[in-house]
């Protein structure tokens, strides 16, 4: 038999769009929900901390909502809270570890997915699938057909594009998914180094390098795929693209702040890198007007991550985890314990 609403636990969620998810959360839970609530956020904690003090919060990555210290001043009942994405630059952790609040994440649910988007784009920025789609549409290539054949172009027309295996690609970034990215990488037949806080001890067949610098200086490519915090904020800067030079790619599907986006629109338009491809950006959702006119950046909107299985698997790592939590057993994806 249902329970009541009112025997359900609370669930404070933030930003969850998904009809299915939604569904699936208030069939166990009395979710209170931000977004449909209307109220500004000081107003919607203390309603919720002062109705049916909630012990468990659902939070999307992003802008939706920062687990800080004044959020967690404002929901003193909070003991856990769930984010379902990966990364964790919305959640002060250090505060949650302080006042005992577990905080769990999507684990690897996203991994495969991320890594097989980051490859995706680096073939089509290196063979130039996109652009060569464009050209295809504007009816560009029956007017080339016949024109004499140029080095650095196909002989009808679109330039060239650079093979795929055989280029040194740096991974900014060796977790879970820099180290997916690099085996895919591997198999094409690159040459893989990374950066990481340290060297990786079970990691042997991929050169280490401590600085971001050094590694873009002997790369075609860069992958970033590190969490953002204070240490990797615009850890791709001038100096790295610089480094990097005008042969060089920058892929990012890590965060959009780990890359100094106007220092990045300004090498791609004076050509001292040769291309990109981006899934994030500094200001979601506004991307750099000068992006979209470049043939050899492709642009993606933070999607590398949602694939429909994808998407099923974040709600039962989801539920799994707040059904840990309610019946007192350990989380399934912890990135705090209580």
């Amino acid at each position: 038999m249902a329970m009541a609403s009112s025997e359900l636990p609370t669930l404070l969620v933030f930003r969850v769009r998904e009809l299915r998810f939604h569904a699936a959360l208030r069939e166990r839970y009395r979710v209170l929900d931000f977004l449909t609530s209307g109220e500004p956020l000081p107003a919607f904690l203390a309603a919720a901390a002062a109705a049916d003090p909630p012990r468990a919060a659902l939070v999307v990555g992003g802008d939706s909502a920062r687990v800080d210290a004044a959020f967690l001043d404002a929901v003193p009942s909070l003991r856990f809270v769930f984010s379902t994405g990966a990364g964790l630059d919305h959640i002060d952790l250090a505060e949650c570890a302080r006042r005992g609040v577990a905080v769990a994440n999507s684990g690897t649910v996203y991994s495969t997915d991320v890594a097989d988007h980051a490859v995706g784009m680096l073939i089509d920025v290196l063979r130039r699938v996109s652009a060569a789609q464009r050209f295809l549409r504007r009816g560009l290539w029956p007017l080339h057909h016949h024109q004499g054949n140029d080095y650095h172009h196909h002989p009808h027309g679109h330039p060239l594009g650079t093979k795929v295996g055989g280029k040194r690609v740096g991974i900014i970034g060796l977790g879970n998914i820099g180290m997916l990215i690099a085996k895919r990488l591997e198999a094409f037949g690159c040459v893989i180094s990374y950066n990481s806080r340290k060297p990786k001890e079970s990691v042997v067949s991929y050169r280490y390098f401590a600085s971001v610098h050094d590694m873009a200086s002997e790369s075609d490519v860069l992958v970033v795929a590190c969490a953002l915090s204070k240490e990797t904020r615009h850890v791709v800067n001038k100096d790295v693209l610089d480094a990097l030079g005008k042969d060089g790619v920058v892929i990012n599907i890590g965060r959009g702040l780990n890359v100094d986006e106007a220092e990045l629109v300004s090498a791609l338009e004076e050509g001292r890198i040769a291309g990109a491809g981006l899934d994030v950006y500094e200001k979601e959702p506004k991307v750099p007007a000068e992006l979209f006119a470049m043939d050899n950046v492709v642009l993606t909107h933070h999607c590398a991550a949602f694939t429909m299985e994808s998407r099923s698997d974040l709600r039962d790592v989801a539920i799994g985890n707040l059904e840990a939590f309610f019946s007192g057993k350990p989380l399934l994806t912890p990135v705090l314990h209580r």
